[in-house]
Protein backbone atom coordinates (compact mmCIF):
# COMPACT_ATOMS: atom_id res chain seq x y z
CA UNK A 1 0.00 0.00 0.00
CA UNK A 2 1.13 3.12 -0.93
CA UNK A 3 1.69 5.73 1.70
CA UNK A 4 -0.52 8.92 1.60
CA UNK A 5 1.73 12.12 0.03
CA UNK A 6 2.38 14.96 2.75
CA UNK A 7 2.05 18.38 1.26
CA UNK A 8 5.45 19.88 1.20
CA UNK A 9 6.55 21.31 4.82
CA UNK A 10 6.22 25.09 4.94
CA UNK A 11 8.30 25.90 7.96
CA UNK A 12 11.73 26.22 5.79
CA UNK A 13 10.32 27.97 3.42
CA UNK A 14 9.00 30.83 6.36
CA UNK A 15 12.57 30.49 7.48
CA UNK A 16 14.22 31.32 4.40
CA UNK A 17 11.44 34.37 4.34
CA UNK A 18 11.94 35.63 7.94
CA UNK A 19 16.15 35.22 7.13
CA UNK A 20 15.78 37.06 4.34
CA UNK A 21 13.95 40.01 6.36
CA UNK A 22 16.24 39.30 8.96
CA UNK A 23 19.09 40.16 6.15
CA UNK A 24 17.20 43.08 4.50
CA UNK A 25 16.60 45.46 7.69
CA UNK A 26 19.38 44.53 9.15
CA UNK A 27 21.50 45.97 6.17
CA UNK A 28 19.21 49.07 6.22
CA UNK A 29 20.08 49.27 9.61
CA UNK A 30 23.87 49.03 8.96
CA UNK A 31 23.49 52.12 6.52
CA UNK A 32 22.03 54.22 9.49
CA UNK A 33 24.62 53.80 11.44
CA UNK A 34 27.37 54.61 8.50
CA UNK A 35 25.30 57.77 7.88
CA UNK A 36 25.33 58.69 11.95
CA UNK A 37 29.20 58.06 12.26
CA UNK A 38 30.00 60.06 8.83
CA UNK A 39 27.81 62.75 10.51
CA UNK A 40 29.10 62.40 14.02
CA UNK A 41 32.62 62.81 12.27
CA UNK A 42 31.92 64.85 9.33
CA UNK A 43 33.15 68.24 11.42
CA UNK A 44 36.44 66.86 12.74
CA UNK A 45 37.00 65.38 9.30
CA UNK A 46 35.97 68.13 7.01
CA UNK A 47 39.57 69.16 6.11
CA UNK A 48 40.10 65.94 4.59
CA UNK A 49 36.68 66.21 3.11
CA UNK A 50 37.22 69.51 1.48
CA UNK A 51 40.92 68.91 0.17
CA UNK A 52 41.22 65.54 0.14
CA UNK A 53 44.56 65.02 2.32
CA UNK A 54 45.41 62.52 5.19
CA UNK A 55 48.12 63.01 7.11
CA UNK A 56 50.22 60.11 8.54
CA UNK A 57 53.21 60.08 11.29
CA UNK A 58 56.33 59.27 9.80
CA UNK A 59 54.94 59.26 6.42
CA UNK A 60 54.67 61.90 3.38
CA UNK A 61 51.32 63.48 3.22
CA UNK A 62 48.28 61.46 0.95
CA UNK A 63 46.16 62.96 -1.18
CA UNK A 64 43.31 61.72 -2.42
CA UNK A 65 41.33 62.49 -5.58
CA UNK A 66 37.63 63.71 -4.69
CA UNK A 67 35.06 64.50 -7.19
CA UNK A 68 34.04 68.23 -7.99
CA UNK A 69 31.27 69.95 -6.85
CA UNK A 70 28.16 69.89 -9.19
CA UNK A 71 26.20 72.26 -9.68
CA UNK A 72 22.81 71.18 -8.26
CA UNK A 73 24.99 70.99 -4.96
CA UNK A 74 26.04 74.25 -4.21
CA UNK A 75 26.76 75.46 -1.05
CA UNK A 76 24.90 78.31 0.68
CA UNK A 77 26.40 81.32 0.72
CA UNK A 78 29.22 82.58 -1.61
CA UNK A 79 30.59 79.91 -3.96
CA UNK A 80 33.99 78.79 -1.91
CA UNK A 81 37.44 78.76 -3.60
CA UNK A 82 37.26 74.66 -3.55
CA UNK A 83 34.66 72.31 -3.00
CA UNK A 84 34.07 68.89 -2.99
CA UNK A 85 30.88 66.93 -4.16
CA UNK A 86 30.69 65.65 -0.08
CA UNK A 87 31.08 69.25 1.24
CA UNK A 88 29.54 71.04 -1.37
CA UNK A 89 26.66 68.79 -0.33
CA UNK A 90 26.55 67.93 3.07
CA UNK A 91 27.76 71.81 4.28
CA UNK A 92 24.11 72.20 4.14
CA UNK A 93 23.03 69.99 6.94
CA UNK A 94 25.09 71.31 9.42
CA UNK A 95 24.55 75.22 8.60
CA UNK A 96 28.14 75.33 6.98
CA UNK A 97 28.57 78.78 4.44
CA UNK A 98 31.59 80.00 3.03
CA UNK A 99 33.30 82.36 5.71
CA UNK A 100 33.12 85.98 3.61
CA UNK A 101 36.39 87.12 4.65
CA UNK A 102 38.43 84.71 4.03
CA UNK A 103 37.19 83.55 0.75
CA UNK A 104 37.55 87.59 0.18
CA UNK A 105 40.77 86.69 0.45
CA UNK A 106 41.53 84.03 -1.33
CA UNK A 107 39.59 86.29 -4.15
CA UNK A 108 42.10 88.79 -3.81
CA UNK A 109 44.91 86.41 -4.32
CA UNK A 110 43.21 84.79 -7.38
CA UNK A 111 42.57 88.47 -8.71
CA UNK A 112 46.09 88.93 -8.27
CA UNK A 113 47.16 86.24 -10.31
CA UNK A 114 45.44 87.39 -13.22
CA UNK A 115 47.32 90.73 -13.07
CA UNK A 116 49.88 89.82 -13.10
CA UNK A 117 49.24 87.74 -16.30
CA UNK A 118 47.71 90.78 -17.93
CA UNK A 119 49.56 93.81 -16.46
CA UNK A 120 52.89 92.72 -15.02
CA UNK A 121 53.97 93.67 -11.19
CA UNK A 122 54.55 97.32 -11.69
CA UNK A 123 50.88 97.86 -12.92
CA UNK A 124 49.11 99.86 -10.89
CA UNK A 125 46.21 97.53 -10.20
CA UNK A 126 48.67 94.99 -9.22
CA UNK A 127 50.08 97.69 -6.58
CA UNK A 128 46.48 98.32 -5.14
CA UNK A 129 45.43 94.49 -4.95
CA UNK A 130 48.49 94.14 -2.70
CA UNK A 131 47.51 96.95 -0.50
CA UNK A 132 44.63 95.16 -0.22
CA UNK A 133 46.20 92.05 0.67
CA UNK A 134 48.30 94.05 2.98
CA UNK A 135 45.16 95.59 4.89
CA UNK A 136 43.05 92.30 4.77
CA UNK A 137 45.89 90.19 6.03
CA UNK A 138 46.23 92.63 9.02
CA UNK A 139 42.70 92.58 10.01
CA UNK A 140 42.39 88.21 9.88
CA UNK A 141 45.29 88.22 12.02
CA UNK A 142 43.87 90.82 14.26
CA UNK A 143 40.34 90.04 14.15
CA UNK A 144 40.82 86.52 14.18
CA UNK A 145 38.43 84.87 11.34
CA UNK A 146 38.68 81.26 12.38
CA UNK A 147 36.93 82.16 15.67
CA UNK A 148 33.22 81.04 14.72
CA UNK A 149 34.79 77.44 13.06
CA UNK A 150 36.78 77.07 16.08
CA UNK A 151 39.78 76.55 13.95
CA UNK A 152 41.88 79.65 15.57
CA UNK A 153 44.51 76.96 15.52
CA UNK A 154 45.04 76.68 12.12
CA UNK A 155 45.71 80.46 11.85
CA UNK A 156 48.24 80.28 14.22
CA UNK A 157 49.86 77.87 11.42
CA UNK A 158 49.29 80.40 9.02
CA UNK A 159 51.11 82.66 11.25
CA UNK A 160 53.74 80.18 11.83
CA UNK A 161 54.59 79.35 8.19
CA UNK A 162 54.26 82.64 6.86
CA UNK A 163 56.90 84.26 9.43
CA UNK A 164 59.57 80.75 8.90
CA UNK A 165 59.54 81.96 5.37
CA UNK A 166 60.20 85.71 5.79
CA UNK A 167 62.44 85.35 8.77
CA UNK A 168 64.67 82.15 8.15
CA UNK A 169 64.05 80.82 4.63
CA UNK A 170 64.43 84.20 2.60
CA UNK A 171 66.04 86.80 5.39
CA UNK A 172 68.05 88.25 2.65
CA UNK A 173 65.33 88.66 0.48
CA UNK A 174 63.31 90.39 3.30
CA UNK A 175 66.20 92.41 4.57
CA UNK A 176 66.72 94.06 1.33
CA UNK A 177 63.00 94.84 0.78
CA UNK A 178 62.99 96.41 4.09
CA UNK A 179 65.76 98.89 3.41
CA UNK A 180 65.99 101.87 4.48
CA UNK A 181 63.11 102.05 6.48
CA UNK A 182 64.59 102.33 10.13
CA UNK A 183 61.34 101.62 12.42
CA UNK A 184 60.62 98.44 10.10
CA UNK A 185 64.09 97.64 9.99
CA UNK A 186 64.61 96.96 13.34
CA UNK A 187 61.44 95.09 14.20
CA UNK A 188 62.51 92.86 11.65
CA UNK A 189 66.15 92.43 12.71
CA UNK A 190 64.78 91.51 16.37
CA UNK A 191 62.34 89.31 15.02
CA UNK A 192 65.54 86.86 12.96
CA UNK A 193 67.18 87.17 15.93
CA UNK A 194 64.81 86.42 18.56
CA UNK A 195 62.35 84.12 17.33
CA UNK A 196 59.44 85.16 19.70
CA UNK A 197 59.78 88.93 18.73
CA UNK A 198 58.93 87.73 14.84
CA UNK A 199 56.17 90.23 14.16
CA UNK A 200 53.16 88.39 11.84
CA UNK A 201 52.04 91.89 10.17
CA UNK A 202 55.42 92.83 9.42
CA UNK A 203 55.80 89.38 8.02
CA UNK A 204 52.64 89.66 5.73
CA UNK A 205 53.58 93.30 4.94
CA UNK A 206 57.11 91.94 3.47
CA UNK A 207 55.00 89.22 1.56
CA UNK A 208 52.57 91.32 -0.04
CA UNK A 209 55.08 94.05 -1.26
CA UNK A 210 55.76 94.45 -5.01
CA UNK A 211 59.29 94.97 -3.99
CA UNK A 212 59.73 91.14 -2.67
CA UNK A 213 57.46 89.42 -4.93
CA UNK A 214 59.49 91.35 -8.03
CA UNK A 215 63.42 90.02 -6.16
CA UNK A 216 62.17 86.85 -4.65
CA UNK A 217 59.90 86.08 -7.78
CA UNK A 218 56.07 86.42 -8.31
CA UNK A 219 55.15 83.27 -9.74
CA UNK A 220 57.35 81.40 -6.99
CA UNK A 221 56.18 83.05 -4.30
CA UNK A 222 52.53 82.60 -5.04
CA UNK A 223 52.99 78.90 -5.77
CA UNK A 224 54.76 78.77 -2.55
CA UNK A 225 51.39 80.47 -1.13
CA UNK A 226 49.04 77.94 -2.97
CA UNK A 227 51.12 74.97 -1.42
CA UNK A 228 51.82 75.88 2.62
CA UNK A 229 48.55 78.95 2.98
CA UNK A 230 45.84 78.25 0.81
CA UNK A 231 44.40 74.75 2.06
CA UNK A 232 44.50 76.33 5.43
CA UNK A 233 42.56 79.20 4.56
CA UNK A 234 40.27 77.21 3.00
CA UNK A 235 38.57 74.87 5.89
CA UNK A 236 37.62 78.14 7.48
CA UNK A 237 33.48 78.49 7.43
CA UNK A 238 30.80 80.24 9.55
CA UNK A 239 28.24 78.06 10.97
CA UNK A 240 24.68 79.26 11.72
CA UNK A 241 23.54 79.00 15.48
CA UNK A 242 19.81 78.19 16.02
CA UNK A 243 17.43 79.86 18.46
CA UNK A 244 18.80 77.66 21.21
CA UNK A 245 22.36 78.63 21.34
CA UNK A 246 23.55 75.16 19.68
CA UNK A 247 25.03 74.93 15.78
CA UNK A 248 22.56 74.36 12.93
CA UNK A 249 22.42 70.61 12.34
CA UNK A 250 20.06 69.45 10.10
CA UNK A 251 20.67 65.73 10.50
CA UNK A 252 17.60 64.45 11.66
CA UNK A 253 15.68 65.01 8.23
CA UNK A 254 17.82 62.26 6.83
CA UNK A 255 17.34 60.33 9.74
CA UNK A 256 13.70 60.56 10.03
CA UNK A 257 13.19 58.29 7.00
CA UNK A 258 15.01 55.78 8.83
CA UNK A 259 13.29 56.02 12.27
CA UNK A 260 9.93 56.15 10.56
CA UNK A 261 10.86 52.61 8.94
CA UNK A 262 12.13 51.40 12.27
CA UNK A 263 9.99 52.38 14.44
CA UNK A 264 6.83 50.53 12.27
CA UNK A 265 9.00 48.02 12.00
CA UNK A 266 9.30 47.37 15.81
CA UNK A 267 5.31 47.60 16.27
CA UNK A 268 5.05 45.37 13.70
CA UNK A 269 7.68 42.87 14.80
CA UNK A 270 6.63 43.42 18.88
CA UNK A 271 2.90 42.25 17.66
CA UNK A 272 3.85 39.39 16.09
CA UNK A 273 5.89 38.03 18.74
CA UNK A 274 3.05 38.61 21.30
CA UNK A 275 1.15 36.68 18.56
CA UNK A 276 3.34 33.98 18.24
CA UNK A 277 3.79 33.09 22.18
CA UNK A 278 0.76 33.31 23.88
CA UNK A 279 2.40 33.56 26.91
CA UNK A 280 3.96 36.85 25.96
CA UNK A 281 2.16 40.03 25.89
CA UNK A 282 3.11 42.97 23.57
CA UNK A 283 4.50 45.01 26.56
CA UNK A 284 6.61 41.84 27.33
CA UNK A 285 7.50 41.97 23.79
CA UNK A 286 7.87 45.54 23.90
CA UNK A 287 10.76 45.07 26.73
CA UNK A 288 12.16 41.67 24.71
CA UNK A 289 13.53 44.11 21.95
CA UNK A 290 14.24 47.13 24.03
CA UNK A 291 17.29 47.13 22.02
CA UNK A 292 15.82 47.99 18.89
CA UNK A 293 14.49 51.70 20.25
CA UNK A 294 18.06 52.68 19.47
CA UNK A 295 17.32 52.69 15.86
CA UNK A 296 14.20 55.27 15.65
CA UNK A 297 15.13 57.23 18.86
CA UNK A 298 15.46 60.45 17.72
CA UNK A 299 18.56 61.30 18.00
CA UNK A 300 19.09 64.10 15.77
CA UNK A 301 16.63 65.98 17.99
CA UNK A 302 17.95 64.96 21.55
CA UNK A 303 20.76 63.60 22.64
CA UNK A 304 22.50 63.93 19.44
CA UNK A 305 26.22 63.03 20.57
CA UNK A 306 24.74 59.46 22.30
CA UNK A 307 23.58 58.72 18.26
CA UNK A 308 26.52 56.20 18.39
CA UNK A 309 24.56 53.98 20.90
CA UNK A 310 22.91 52.46 17.53
CA UNK A 311 25.99 50.14 17.42
CA UNK A 312 24.37 48.06 19.76
CA UNK A 313 21.22 46.70 17.99
CA UNK A 314 22.95 46.94 14.42
CA UNK A 315 25.16 44.40 16.10
CA UNK A 316 22.85 42.06 17.10
CA UNK A 317 20.97 41.99 14.03
CA UNK A 318 23.78 41.67 12.15
CA UNK A 319 24.30 38.61 14.09
CA UNK A 320 21.09 37.24 13.99
CA UNK A 321 20.42 37.86 10.41
CA UNK A 322 23.89 35.71 10.23
CA UNK A 323 26.06 37.83 8.37
CA UNK A 324 28.61 38.63 10.95
CA UNK A 325 29.07 35.82 13.47
CA UNK A 326 29.61 37.77 16.94
CA UNK A 327 29.62 34.27 19.20
CA UNK A 328 33.21 34.38 20.18
CA UNK A 329 32.73 37.85 20.95
CA UNK A 330 29.56 37.36 23.22
CA UNK A 331 30.97 34.56 24.87
CA UNK A 332 34.92 36.15 26.06
CA UNK A 333 32.37 38.92 26.53
CA UNK A 334 30.22 36.84 28.64
CA UNK A 335 33.33 35.08 30.17
CA UNK A 336 34.82 38.38 31.15
CA UNK A 337 32.04 39.60 32.62
CA UNK A 338 31.21 36.26 34.79
CA UNK A 339 35.22 35.78 35.61
CA UNK A 340 35.63 39.33 36.94
CA UNK A 341 31.85 39.02 39.91
CA UNK A 342 31.87 34.91 39.89
CA UNK A 343 34.22 35.09 42.72
CA UNK A 344 32.97 37.58 45.09
CA UNK A 345 28.83 36.87 43.57
CA UNK A 346 29.40 33.41 44.77
CA UNK A 347 30.82 33.98 48.22
CA UNK A 348 28.19 37.29 48.90
CA UNK A 349 25.21 34.34 48.17
CA UNK A 350 27.26 31.52 50.02
CA UNK A 351 28.18 33.10 53.60
CA UNK A 352 24.70 35.31 53.04
CA UNK A 353 22.99 31.81 52.85
CA UNK A 354 25.13 30.27 56.25
CA UNK A 355 24.94 33.43 57.68
CA UNK A 356 21.06 33.09 57.52
CA UNK A 357 20.89 29.17 59.15
CA UNK A 358 23.33 30.35 61.79
CA UNK A 359 20.49 33.24 62.80
CA UNK A 360 17.69 31.06 62.30
CA UNK A 361 19.95 28.46 64.87
CA UNK A 362 20.67 31.15 66.91
CA UNK A 363 16.75 32.30 67.58
CA UNK A 364 16.18 28.67 67.73
CA UNK A 365 13.54 29.01 64.51
CA UNK A 366 15.12 25.87 63.14
CA UNK A 367 14.31 23.61 66.09
CA UNK A 368 10.87 24.95 66.85
CA UNK A 369 10.17 24.16 63.20
CA UNK A 370 11.09 20.89 63.36
CA UNK A 371 10.01 19.81 67.11
CA UNK A 372 7.26 21.81 67.34
CA UNK A 373 5.31 22.45 63.70
CA UNK A 374 2.09 24.78 64.31
CA UNK A 375 -1.18 24.56 63.80
CA UNK A 376 -2.07 27.02 60.70
CA UNK A 377 2.12 25.84 59.34
CA UNK A 378 1.37 25.77 55.52
CA UNK A 379 2.04 21.69 54.56
CA UNK A 380 2.18 20.61 51.11
CA UNK A 381 0.61 17.34 51.16
CA UNK A 382 -0.62 17.02 55.20
CA UNK A 383 2.00 14.56 55.55
CA UNK A 384 4.32 14.75 58.76
CA UNK A 385 7.91 14.44 56.69
CA UNK A 386 9.66 13.49 59.88
CA UNK A 387 7.65 10.89 60.51
CA UNK A 388 7.67 9.32 57.65
CA UNK A 389 11.41 9.54 56.55
CA UNK A 390 11.99 7.49 60.43
CA UNK A 391 9.82 5.10 58.65
CA UNK A 392 11.28 4.75 55.32
CA UNK A 393 14.80 4.91 57.08
CA UNK A 394 13.37 1.46 58.97
CA UNK A 395 12.12 0.06 55.93
CA UNK A 396 14.90 0.16 54.08
CA UNK A 397 16.87 -1.29 57.47
CA UNK A 398 15.09 -3.81 57.58
CA UNK A 399 14.26 -4.75 54.52
CA UNK A 400 17.55 -3.87 52.28
CA UNK A 401 20.19 -3.51 54.42
CA UNK A 402 19.95 -6.35 57.33
CA UNK A 403 19.71 -9.16 54.53
CA UNK A 404 22.90 -7.84 53.18
CA UNK A 405 25.13 -7.07 56.33
CA UNK A 406 23.94 -10.34 58.16
CA UNK A 407 27.11 -12.55 58.00
CA UNK A 408 29.09 -9.36 59.04
CA UNK A 409 26.04 -9.19 62.53
CA UNK A 410 26.91 -13.16 62.84
CA UNK A 411 30.51 -12.34 62.99
CA UNK A 412 30.38 -9.89 65.04
CA UNK A 413 28.20 -11.93 67.56
CA UNK A 414 30.13 -15.41 67.65
CA UNK A 415 33.45 -12.98 68.30
CA UNK A 416 31.67 -11.78 71.69
CA UNK A 417 30.39 -14.77 72.79
CA UNK A 418 33.43 -16.93 72.36
CA UNK A 419 35.24 -13.88 74.56
CA UNK A 420 32.72 -14.28 77.17
CA UNK A 421 32.92 -18.31 77.05
CA UNK A 422 36.62 -18.56 76.67
CA UNK A 423 36.99 -17.00 80.19
CA UNK A 424 34.30 -19.67 81.52
CA UNK A 425 36.91 -22.47 83.63
CA UNK A 426 33.06 -25.05 82.54
CA UNK A 427 33.31 -24.28 79.08
CA UNK A 428 37.44 -24.78 78.94
CA UNK A 429 36.77 -28.08 80.58
CA UNK A 430 34.06 -28.77 77.91
CA UNK A 431 36.25 -28.47 74.99
CA UNK A 432 38.70 -30.96 76.56
CA UNK A 433 36.48 -33.71 76.88
CA UNK A 434 36.93 -36.23 73.80
CA UNK A 435 34.24 -35.98 71.40
CA UNK A 436 32.11 -33.27 73.01
CA UNK A 437 35.36 -30.42 71.84
CA UNK A 438 33.18 -29.21 68.73
CA UNK A 439 29.96 -29.12 70.65
CA UNK A 440 30.24 -25.63 72.32
CA UNK A 441 31.14 -24.23 68.59
CA UNK A 442 28.16 -25.95 67.09
CA UNK A 443 25.72 -24.76 70.14
CA UNK A 444 26.95 -20.98 69.33
CA UNK A 445 26.49 -21.62 65.55
CA UNK A 446 23.34 -22.19 66.24
CA UNK A 447 22.21 -20.01 68.85
CA UNK A 448 23.83 -17.07 66.46
CA UNK A 449 21.58 -18.10 64.22
CA UNK A 450 17.94 -18.04 65.53
CA UNK A 451 18.70 -15.04 67.34
CA UNK A 452 19.47 -13.30 64.20
CA UNK A 453 16.56 -15.44 62.57
CA UNK A 454 14.12 -14.58 65.23
CA UNK A 455 15.06 -10.58 65.99
CA UNK A 456 14.73 -10.37 61.71
CA UNK A 457 11.80 -12.29 61.53
CA UNK A 458 10.08 -10.22 64.44
CA UNK A 459 10.93 -7.08 63.07
CA UNK A 460 9.62 -7.96 59.43
CA UNK A 461 6.34 -9.30 61.36
CA UNK A 462 5.81 -5.99 62.93
CA UNK A 463 6.50 -4.05 60.12
CA UNK A 464 4.08 -6.17 58.08
CA UNK A 465 1.28 -6.83 60.59
CA UNK A 466 -0.97 -3.98 60.96
CA UNK A 467 -1.08 -4.01 64.98
CA UNK A 468 2.81 -4.09 64.68
CA UNK A 469 3.05 -1.67 61.88
CA UNK A 470 0.19 0.77 64.23
CA UNK A 471 3.02 0.03 67.58
CA UNK A 472 5.74 1.02 65.22
CA UNK A 473 4.29 4.27 63.83
CA UNK A 474 3.64 4.77 67.50
CA UNK A 475 7.18 4.06 68.70
CA UNK A 476 8.31 6.56 65.78
CA UNK A 477 6.21 9.08 67.03
CA UNK A 478 6.76 8.48 70.83
CA UNK A 479 10.45 8.64 70.17
CA UNK A 480 10.63 11.62 68.08
CA UNK A 481 8.05 13.63 70.78
CA UNK A 482 10.72 12.57 73.28
CA UNK A 483 13.45 13.47 71.78
CA UNK A 484 12.11 16.89 71.07
CA UNK A 485 11.49 17.10 74.60
CA UNK A 486 14.55 16.11 75.72
CA UNK A 487 16.52 18.69 72.92
CA UNK A 488 14.54 21.57 74.15
CA UNK A 489 16.27 21.37 77.45
CA UNK A 490 17.83 24.26 78.50
CA UNK A 491 21.54 23.19 78.36
CA UNK A 492 20.97 20.79 75.61
CA UNK A 493 19.44 23.95 73.15
CA UNK A 494 22.46 25.83 73.74
CA UNK A 495 24.92 23.24 73.49
CA UNK A 496 23.54 22.00 70.08
CA UNK A 497 23.10 25.93 68.91
CA UNK A 498 26.68 26.57 70.06
CA UNK A 499 28.12 23.70 68.44
CA UNK A 500 26.11 23.78 65.03
CA UNK A 501 26.83 28.15 64.88
CA UNK A 502 30.71 27.20 65.39
CA UNK A 503 30.35 24.49 62.37
CA UNK A 504 28.56 27.03 60.64
CA UNK A 505 31.56 29.51 60.95
CA UNK A 506 34.10 27.25 60.25
CA UNK A 507 32.36 26.44 56.98
CA UNK A 508 32.33 30.36 55.96
CA UNK A 509 35.86 30.66 56.98
CA UNK A 510 37.27 27.78 55.09
CA UNK A 511 34.88 28.63 52.14
CA UNK A 512 36.24 32.37 51.83
CA UNK A 513 39.53 30.90 51.88
CA UNK A 514 39.37 28.32 49.45
CA UNK A 515 37.51 30.98 46.93
CA UNK A 516 40.40 32.77 47.61
CA UNK A 517 43.21 30.21 46.65
CA UNK A 518 41.35 29.67 43.41
CA UNK A 519 42.57 31.19 40.33
CA UNK A 520 39.61 33.00 38.16
CA UNK A 521 41.19 32.24 35.05
CA UNK A 522 42.33 28.50 35.88
CA UNK A 523 38.65 28.03 36.08
CA UNK A 524 37.15 30.00 32.77
CA UNK A 525 40.19 28.00 30.96
CA UNK A 526 38.56 24.66 31.93
CA UNK A 527 34.89 25.89 31.31
CA UNK A 528 36.30 26.67 27.38
CA UNK A 529 37.77 23.35 27.75
CA UNK A 530 34.59 21.58 28.62
CA UNK A 531 32.36 23.65 25.87
CA UNK A 532 35.12 22.78 22.83
CA UNK A 533 34.39 18.77 24.09
CA UNK A 534 31.04 19.38 24.16
CA UNK A 535 30.56 20.58 21.56
CA UNK A 536 33.17 18.14 19.82
CA UNK A 537 30.50 15.60 21.01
Amino acid sequence: MLSPQLPPARKPLKRRQNLWFERMMAIVALANLGLVFFDLTYIPLRNFWLLGKIKLPLLPTLTLPLPPAPDICKPLGEKPDRATLITACYDRTKGIEAYRDTQAYLDTVNQLKQQLQQNGLQSAAVTQTLRSLREQSTLMVSENWFTVAEKSGTLEKVKDRLRDHIYVENASVAARVVGNNLAQRATFEEGVQRKTKRSTQTAFNIFWSPEYLAQAGAQQELDWFDTHIRHLIQTNYYRSIEENGEFTNQFWLLDAPFVILFAIEFLARTWYISRQFKSVSWRDAIFWRWYDVLLFFPFGILFYSWAWLRIIPVAIRLHQARLVDLERLREQATQGFVGGIAEELTEVVVVQVLSQVQQAIRQGEIVRWLLQPKPNQITVNNVDEIAELISLFIKLTVYQVLPKVQPDVEALLRHNIEAVLNQAPAYQTLKTVPGLSEVPTQLIDRLITEVVQATYSTLTTALEDPIGAELTKRLVQNFGQTLGDEVQQQHVTDELKSLVNDLLEELKLNYVKRSAEVDVETLLEETRQLHQSARKR
